[in-house]
């Protein structure tokens, strides 16, 4: 029986930073993870990849926030970008990982859209610390928060400001 290896891509990895932001810099950053992964699997590990999503789902729930205010569209909830973005990011994994595989002759991977179960009394929802999407200088933080109040922000690394949202 082949050993297993959970391996974990942060969503940060596959967006560094705002000009990477497209599906195609997404692609990339995914391409350069599967080859590392095909190593693995040549290595006779049986292979669980797992994934973060946090600028995914920001930038998700961005768009579908200026489709509501700008076209009257109906706002995406929270957990409906989360699974999205899962599946987004679920299918360019795979789609790198079987590109590959299929010219090896090799099993095909698969992506599996997870839920999970929080307490709806959990301190995390009135305290928000999940940092997503972009980030913003501190004036386009503070015109933000204007037209959001309940909208809550963090300094992230130095490298600007994000949105938080409750990540129990």
């Amino acid at each position: 029986m082949k050993e297993l290896m959970v391996v974990a891509i942060g969503g940060n990895s596959i967006i560094k930073d705002n000009a990477s932001q497209s599906v195609e810099h997404q692609a990339q950053a995914v391409k350069a993870v599967a080859e590392s992964v095909l190593e693995m699997l040549a290595s006779d590990y049986d292979i669980v990849l797992t994934h973060g999503n946090g600028p995914q789902v920001g930038l998700d729930l961005r768009r579908a926030e200026i489709a509501h205010e700008r076209e009257g569209l109906p706002l995406t909830p929270l957990a409906n970008c989360v699974a999205d973005t899962q599946g987004g990011i679920g299918y360019l994994i795979q789609q790198a990982l079987n590109n590959r595989l299929a010219a090896r002759g090799e099993q095909k991977a698969v992506t599996v859209v997870t839920q999970v179960e929080v307490d709806k009394n959990d301190p995390g929802f009135t305290h928000p610390t999940k940092p997503i999407g972009a980030f913003f200088s501190e004036a386009q933080r503070d015109a933000l928060q204007l037209e959001h109040p309940a909208w809550q922000f963090v300094e992230d690394s130095g490298r600007g400001y994000r949105r938080v949202v409750a990540s129990p």
